[in-house]
């Protein structure tokens, strides 16, 4: 890659004409932002990923970041002595994971973000879903893959019953950017950890965002050949799922993305967040950087 400081003028404003209509394009709309993986241990990429944020809402976009933890959870998890047990790619939380879930995540993990949005000029606000009543949850309720008789009990893993998303709106208003930890809260005031995803594509749907984007540790869809799928349809992605082709984790960001395409979310990306500014890539110039699903 050419070293950004070395690229003459002249094609330094080229580059910047060609962004213009994609800026006058997305001016005002809302962008929800899935931050995981590499993306976020990564010193270069997480400096990269923070100053597209920044500035995204400089040019008058909306970015409302929400982010994962698991790598996290694990460590802080076996430094306490405890093993992670999942069932069906979810982790079991009892009362004790829970705790640490949240100041993992609530913490640790979203202050980290909230410090890098803002020492490269934004100011970013956490909040967790108890904030202004954001993530309403209930216990998921787990049946088993081939007998749907079956249920697990996974602890305080939640479902989300509703998104208030007032106190998103409220802060976009007032130029800050939000960020997000997949934590809801029940009838009893009850913790509930959310598979972030899932978070990201409802409050995409919620917001009526333009583009959900998903930075993942691939560099999109790929087919059983390990070619990128640059665009899915709905009906592409059940044969997919039906072949084989994406199966395990990929399935519950498939099933979310879908979700808010079908619910009036323009565009759903899932990006390489290996590659430095993968996602101004994506949404300010006309090449593909992973793979678009639309639901049409």
């Amino acid at each position: 890659m050419t070293d950004p400081l070395h690229i003459p003028p002249r094609d330094k404003a080229e580059i910047l004409a060609q962004a213009l209509p994609y800026i006058r394009k997305y001016h005002g709309k809302t962008m929800v932002i899935k931050y995981g993986g590499n993306a976020m241990t990564d010193p270069a990429l997480q400096a990269a990923f923070a100053e597209d944020v920044v500035l995204l809402k400089l040019v008058g976009i909306n970015p409302v970041v929400v982010h994962g933890g698991g790598p996290q959870i694990e460590t802080a998890l076996n430094r306490l002595g405890k093993k992670g047990e999942f069932i069906q790619g979810m982790r079991v939380t009892d009362a004790e994971t829970m705790e640490v879930v949240e100041w993992v995540l609530a913490g640790e993990v979203q202050q980290d973000i909230v410090g890098l949005i803002n020492q490269v000029g934004g100011k970013a606000v956490g909040l967790t879903g108890r904030d202004g009543g954001l993530i309403r949850a209930q216990k998921l309720r787990m049946v088993d893959n081939n007998d749907p008789s079956k249920e697990y009990d996974v602890g305080q893993v939640g479902d989300i019953v509703a998104i208030d998303p007032s106190v998103v709106k409220a802060l976009q208003d007032d130029q800050f950017i939000p960020v997000v930890s997949p934590i809801g809260f029940g009838e009893h005031n009850e913790s509930y950890n959310i598979n972030a995803d899932v978070v990201a594509a409802k409050l995409a749907t919620v917001l009526q965002a333009e583009k959900l984007l998903m930075l993942t540790n691939i560099p999109g869809v790929l087919d059983k050949q390990g070619q990128l799928l640059p665009e899915l349809t709905m009906k592409r992605i059940d044969e997919l799922v039906a072949d084989g082709t994406i199966s395990g984790g990929m399935l519950p960001k498939i099933a979310g993305a879908l979700d808010a395409a079908k619910s009036g979310v323009n565009a759903v990306h899932i990006i390489d967040g290996r590659v430095a500014h993968a996602m101004l890539l994506e949404i300010l110039t006309d090449q593909a950087y992973g793979t678009m699903i639309r639901s049409h």
